[in-house]
């Protein structure tokens, strides 16, 4: 078996890396914008550490959808193809 990147995995990491880093970077450059309670008195850093974790959730969640499809289409493919072939692959 091959392995080499994924493409759509590799979109996904790099959309979660972004995010991240801008909590990294609002830590580190603003970090009295942190403290700030936008929402039933929690602060911002907890609102933006629980979304980073919802996030990386839903990315995994579309990943499995997409890549599932994806893989589903490469079978059905090479099934198709070994038919055509005499089962030979």
């Amino acid at each position: 078996m091959e392995t080499r990147p994924n493409p759509l995995g590799m979109a996904l990491f790099f959309v979660y890396l972004l995010f991240y880093a801008g909590f990294v970077l609002i830590n580190a450059t603003a970090p009295e914008l942190m403290e700030r309670t936008p929402l039933a008195g929690l602060n911002l850093a907890v609102l933006y550490g629980f979304a980073l974790i919802v996030m990386a959730f839903v990315l995994s969640m579309i990943y499995g959808v997409l890549a599932g499809r994806r893989d589903a289409n490469s079978s059905a493919s090479n099934d198709q193809a070994s038919t055509n072939n005499g089962g030979a692959k």
